[in-house]
């Protein structure tokens, strides 16, 4: 289940993709299989560990080419562990949201992204997240630990990126039929597991997830715009800034 485009991100073969906050890697796995040079930066270690070993496999059946790598990073996206200009494109995917000092970590996704490269940020959209907030006080920080810090206007975030240094370009939105899902385990308890409506709910989403079937694919298209969970916006930063910074 992938939330940014890697066509309006403009990830090319050969390309050098850090994929922060990865996960269990789910664009870093799709980012190889587009012959991508793959760097995936998580604080959660197991997590990084899995996506290493599941990369391995890929390269072991055959699915991506031998001579690209997927390199695991224990990082934090305030001080990222890494030179300047050291990637061409940078996905950050559900990141923002959690990051009390989000300046900060723009800095830093700046620095390291090459003049020209481009970035896919992606944070919860403004209108599904605010009923999730309302529904239950344990979805957010303070109560939820490491949890969602605030809630992003599409405007605030493009503000926040064009204050970093970033030219702020397309966006879209993603995943409408996971809002619903959600807002109905913010209502019963975001934590409540074995909820029988959320079992069902998890079950579809993950034979959605699975098989795509037509009927679901456009279906959650047609409600995106609206519903979508996720909102994604793509930036460039600008060439101009190395010219200024050797002038100095």
């Amino acid at each position: 289940m992938l939330t940014a485009d890697y066509d309006r991100l403009g990830l090319r073969p050969g390309d050098r993709l850090l994929d922060l906050g990865c996960g269990f890697g789910r664009h870093a796995f799709e980012a190889l299989r587009r012959g991508a040079r793959v760097v995936a930066c998580d604080m959660a270690v197991p997590e990084l560990e899995q996506v290493s070993a599941t990369a391995f496999a890929m390269k072991e059946a055959g699915e991506i080419a031998p001579t690209l790598s997927c390199t695991s990073v224990a990082g934090d996206g305030t001080k990222l562990p890494f030179a300047d200009a050291s990637f061409d494109r940078i996905i950050a995917s559900e990141v923002m949201e959690h990051v009390p000092d989000d300046a900060a970590a723009l800095t830093e996704f700046i620095r390291v992204l090459r003049p020209g490269g481009t970035i896919a940020i992606t944070v919860p959209a403004e209108f599904p997240e605010k009923i999730c907030w309302r529904l239950s006080d344990e979805y957010y920080a303070p109560k939820s630990v490491g949890g969602h810090v605030r809630i992003y206007a599409e405007s605030e975030l493009r503000q926040k990126m064009k204050d970093a240094g970033l030219l702020p370009g397309s966006s879209h939105r993603a995943h409408a039929l996971h809002a619903p899902y959600w807002w109905l385990r913010c209502a019963v308890g975001p934590r409540n597991d074995t909820n029988v409506a959320v079992k069902a709910y998890t079950k579809f989403l993950e034979w959605d997830i699975i098989s795509a079937p037509p009927l679901t694919r456009l279906t959650e298209k047609a409600l995106n715009p609206i519903l979508g969970k996720s909102l994604v916006v793509y930036a460039t930063k600008p060439i101009y800034q190395s010219a200024m910074a050797g002038s100095k």
